[in-house]
C-alpha cells in the first residue's frame, strides 16, 4: 500500500499562511489543506487523493458537490441571495413544510431556521424556557451541543470547552448516558441500564435535589456524536418519555450529528419508538451549506412575533440548498446509508478478530464508531493508539476524525458505495496494524 507523501509543498505553505492569520483555537487534526471533492473522494492541493470518511464531522450528507445541489444554490443566487427573516421567500416556506413533512411526531410541526446547530440548540432552550415557565434542564455526560454559551453548559464531553470560560449558564444538571460497554451506574438483574439511567434521575436527581417542577427539559442526543458515538440501549428512550410526560418536561433531541437520514431514517431517535417534543437539525441537512433549525411540535412553539429571530437564518441559499439535499437523502441516499452501514459494521467486526485493539465496534446506518483499548478485559482506552491510527490512515488515503477517548468514527458521506467504503476499511486496517506493532 502506498504512503503519500503529506503535508506536500503546496499544503505547507498553506499552513504557514493559515497560522499567521487565523485563531488558534481551531482543533486542527492533521495537515490536510483540501482543493476539491467529488462524491467520497477528496484531493488536496497537491494533488493527492483521499476517501472521506469524515465528511466535514458529517456533514456532507451528498458528497461533495453533488450537481443537483451546485444546481440548487447557482438557480437561487440567479434570483437573489439574501432577504431578513423579517420577511418571506419561497424556498423557506418549502423547506418549513417538508421538515413538517419529515418530523418525528405526528403533531403538526414549526421549524425556527439558524445558521448552525449550536444556534438551533440554544432556540430550544428559549423555547423551552417560554413554553414551560421553568428555568432548569438535565444534559448528559459525554453530550456535545456546541460552544456558544447556553449550548456549551449543557456539552460535557471534554474539560477543554470549559475550561477558561466559567461561570456558564446557570440551571444545567448533567447525568450519565447509558453507555453499556462503560457503566457507572448499578443496573438491577436483568434491568436495561438505560431505565437505570432514567431511575437514577427519577430517584437520585428529581428525588433528592432538583424539584421536577422546575425542569423546563431534557436535552440529549439520540446517538452521542462527540462523545463517543454511544448507541444507548433500548429501554432508554421509551422510559425517558414517560418520565417527561409524568412530569410534564420537554424532551428535545439534539439530531444535529445523528440525525437527516445518516442512521438510515430521517431521524436517530425513530430507532427507539419515541417521539420528542422537538429537535435540533444542522450539520448534514443542507450539504455543508451552514443551516440549522429547530423542528417542535406545533403546541410548544407558541411564542410571539419578535421573541426570536436571525438575519441569516433561513437564508435562500442555504433552504435551496437544503431541499435539493432532502431530495437526495430521501430518494436514495438514507436507504444507501443502511445498506452500506450495514456492510461497514460486518466488515468492522470481523476486523475485531485480526486486532486485539479494537474494544467495540458500533452504530447505525453511516454513524459508526470503533473504539480502541489496551486490552478487552479492562476496557482502558486506548487514545495514543487510536490518534496513531487516525494519523496513518490519512498518511495512505483515508481522512477520518476521533471522537470520545478513544474512539474513530466513520461517518462518510450518504452516498458512498460499497467499492469505496471497501477500500476505505482496507486503508483503515492497514494503519491500525502499523498502530498496533509500534505501540502494542
Amino acid at each position: 500500500m502506498q504512503r503519500l507523501n503529506v503535508p506536500g509543498p503546496k499544503a505547507r505553505k498553506y499552513i504557514e499562511r493559515d497560522e499567521a492569520v487565523i485563531s488558534p483555537s481551531y482543533p486542527r487534526g492533521y495537515p490536510f489543506v483540501m482543493d476539491h471533492g467529488k462524491g467520497s473522494q477528496v484531493w488536496d492541493v497537491d494533488g493527492n487523493r483521499f476517501l472521506d470518511f469524515a465528511a466535514g464531522i458529517a456533514v456532507a450528507s451528498t458528497g461533495h458537490s453533488h450537481p443537483a445541489v451546485v444546481k440548487a444554490i447557482q438557480d437561487q443566487a440567479e434570483k437573489f441571495i439574501h432577504i431578513s427573516s423579517d420577511f418571506y421567500h419561497d424556498s423557506m416556506v418549502r423547506l418549513g413544510e417538508k421538515l413538517d413533512e419529515i418530523a418525528p411526531f405526528k403533531e403538526d410541526a414549526l421549524s425556527f431556521l439558524t445558521n448552525s446547530g449550536t444556534e438551533a440548540v440554544e432556540t430550544a432552550i428559549k423555547l423551552a424556557r417560554y413554553k414551560t415557565g421553568r428555568s432548569q434542564f438535565i444534559g448528559f455526560t459525554g453530550g456535545f451541543h456546541g460552544r456558544t454559551m447556553g449550548a456549551v453548559t449543557f456539552t460535557a464531553s471534554k474539560p477543554n470547552y470549559h475550561r477558561g470560560f466559567y461561570p456558564l449558564m446557570n440551571g444545567v444538571t448533567h447525568v450519565p448516558f447509558p453507555d453499556a460497554y462503560r457503566p457507572v451506574l448499578a443496573a438491577r438483574p436483568g434491568q436495561d441500564y438505560g431505565e437505570a439511567v432514567v431511575d437514577y434521575i427519577e430517584h437520585e436527581v428529581l428525588g433528592r435535589f432538583l424539584p421536577a417542577e422546575e425542569v423546563a427539559g431534557i436535552l440529549v442526543e439520540p446517538i452521542q456524536g462527540e462523545g463517543g458515538y454511544i448507541v444507548p440501549t433500548p429501554g432508554f428512550f421509551p422510559a425517558l418519555r414517560r418520565l417527561c410526560d409524568q412530569h410534564g418536561i420537554l424532551l428535545i433531541a439534539d439530531e444535529v450529528q445523528a440525525g437527516t437520514g445518516r442512521t438510515g431514517k430521517w431521524w436517530s431517535i425513530e430507532h427507539f419508538g419515541v417521539e420528542p417534543d422537538m429537535i435540533c437539525i444542522a450539520k448534514g441537512i443542507a450539504s455543508g451549506v451552514p443551516l440549522g433549525a429547530l423542528t417542535a411540535r406545533k403546541s410548544v412553539m407558541t411564542w410571539p412575533r419578535g421573541a426570536q429571530g436571525n438575519t441569516y437564518g433561513g437564508n435562500p441559499l442555504a433552504c435551496s440548498a437544503a431541499l435539493a439535499t432532502l431530495a437526495l437523502i430521501e430518494s436514495e441516499y438514507m436507504a444507501n446509508a443502511a445498506r452500506v452501514g450495514a456492510v461497514a459494521i460486518k466488515r468492522l467486526t470481523e476486523m475485531m478478530e485480526r486486532h486485539p485493539s479494537i474494544g467495540q465496534v458500533r452504530g447505525l446506518g453511516l454513524m459508526i464508531g470503533v473504539e480502541f483499548v489496551s486490552d478487552r478485559v479492562s476496557r482502558e482506552p486506548a487514545a495514543e493508539l487510536r490518534d496513531l491510527v487516525v494519523d496513518t490512515a490519512f498518511e495512505y488515503g483515508l481522512l477520518t476524525l476521533g471522537c470520545g477517548k478513544s474512539v474513530i468514527r466513520v461517518s462518510p458521506p450518504l452516498c458512498t458505495t460499497e467499492a469505496e467504503m471497501e477500500e476505505g476499511l482496507e486503508i483503515f486496517e492497514h494503519a491500525i496494524g502499523i498502530a498496533e506493532e509500534k505501540l502494542l
